[in-house]
């Protein structure tokens, strides 16, 4: 048996994701798992602190990763839809989980130096040119994954 292969049945059907899929499930996997264990800091600031709030940029780097979990698994989704090779997919899936990541590090950073509560309040060129790359491949990630679902379940 091929161990890069995995197999699933589902009643009738037999479903087998792709190499490209897998990964892109274990990203939204492992993400989840971080985010919650920034759950666990989030609540531990909650309980220590006077005014039982945790750092803003603790609790967006919390809500941010539940959010960008489920966003990965939406991007799984597309990525076995997908008609372009896996090559293509995983590159595109990658961008996405890249500045997804990328941006709940840059939220911890924040949170665990505690430095501001606006990291647009005194923006460098750095950040600027940051959130350019990030719009960029985000919506660049993407839409190349739906234009392989488009192909793959509507074209002919």
């Amino acid at each position: 048996m091929d161990p890069f292969t995995t197999t699933v049945a589902l009643g009738s059907v037999t479903f087998v994701p792709g190499l490209d899929t897998r990964l892109t499930l274990l990203a939204a996997g492992l993400i989840f798992l971080l985010a919650l264990g920034l759950g666990v800091w989030k609540y531990r600031q909650m309980a220590t602190s006077a005014t039982h709030l945790a750092h803003p940029y603790v609790d967006i780097a919390h809500r941010a990763s539940l959010l960008y979990s489920f966003a990965t698994l939406l991007i799984a989704v597309f990525v076995e839809l997908s008609r372009w090779p896996t090559w293509v997919n995983l590159t595109a899936s990658g961008v996405l989980v890249f500045f997804f990541v990328g941006a709940i590090v840059s939220y911890i950073v924040h949170g665990a130096r505690r430095d501001t509560t606006n990291q647009f309040e005194h923006p460098s060129a750095m950040l600027h040119v940051g959130m350019v790359a990030l719009i960029v491949g985000e919506i660049g990630g993407f839409a190349v994954l739906l234009a392989g679902f488009v192909v793959g379940q509507f074209g002919s």
